[in-house]
């Protein structure tokens, strides 16, 4: 009962994301030409160039490569995946057809800028709701999975960047449009940030780094005005070739000036270093 509950809580996931997809490419991205990269991207070229459907288009330019994977990746993942990459397809067509009967009643026509902000946020969304239940729609994720498997040589991120950028820079040799180009980038932006978001929160912590002579005063005076409590570290300054202990503290972004200026007050001369903390679990935090 347990896996069955599971699977279908997936393929909800799976087809949750699978609409804000669509809804995001047919209403926003594809009337405007604006290119999200991967296969999704060169379907909207090839709409415009020789109107073919954009569901024919992406299914057909993903299934090489769900041949490939099919002996590299996981059975459970390509199954997923393939079935997301379908219904996403074939709900562009859906929806878009939808757009053009109803043209005469309800206006669809956004300008670039907010075509590009808001179908990256939906986009981002659908892909995050993809990805959190270890699917894909296939296109730029598939071929980065299907790297990897072959060899660790080159980061994801590059990856994803180098095919989104030449899908953009393709788009914006078929339609001519530098403007559309740049618009795609920042839908491209857009979708990577929300998927960020929604897969690490936007409370990120702060880990705040404190070197000095008072590391007791400033410790003390940290978990006594914040409530918030301090790891020490013993270190050795290579420079002065002489002992220290640094203060770690994790905090809230809005706490970060408070612990700048408690420090600065007890010692002017502190040295302080703060850095981002994507995740934090245990006491206080998640």
């Amino acid at each position: 009962m347990y896996k069955f509950l599971k699977i279908f809580y997936e393929f909800i996931i799976l087809n949750i994301g699978c609409i804000l997809l669509s809804v995001g490419t047919s209403i926003f991205l594809l009337p405007n030409k604006i290119s999200n990269g991967g296969f999704s991207g060169i379907a909207t070229i090839i709409y415009y160039l020789y109107d073919i459907q954009m569901s024919a288009s992406i299914i057909l330019l993903n299934i090489p490569f769900f041949i490939l994977a099919y002996k590299k990746i996981g059975k459970r993942f390509i199954i997923k995946s393939l079935y997301a990459t379908i219904v996403y397809s074939y709900m562009i067509d859906y929806i878009n057809d939808f757009i053009v009967s109803n043209s005469n009643n309800i206006s669809f026509e956004f300008d670039l800028f907010i075509s590009s902000i808001y179908g990256g946020i939906l986009v981002g969304l659908g892909c995050a709701f993809v990805y959190k239940v270890n699917g894909s729609t296939g296109g730029t994720d598939l071929i980065v999975h299907l790297i990897n498997s072959y060899t660790n040589r080159f980061k994801v991120s590059e990856c994803v960047i180098v095919i989104d950028f030449l899908v953009v820079l393709l788009n914006i040799i078929c339609f001519k449009e530098i403007e559309i180009g740049l618009y795609s980038w920042i839908t491209i932006f857009i979708v990577g940030k929300i998927i960020d978001v929604v897969f690490e929160g936007i409370n990120f912590c702060k880990i705040v780094f404190i070197i000095s002579d008072s590391f007791k005063e400033i410790s003390d005076s940290i978990l006594d005005n914040l409530n918030r409590g301090a790891t020490s570290i013993y270190a050795k300054g290579l420079y002065l070739n002489k002992e220290k202990e640094i203060i770690m503290c994790i905090v809230k972004r809005s706490d970060v000036i408070k612990i700048k200026n408690l420090s600065k007050k007890i010692d002017k001369n502190s040295f302080i270093v703060v850095t981002d903390a994507r995740e934090v679990y245990g006491l206080g935090f998640k």
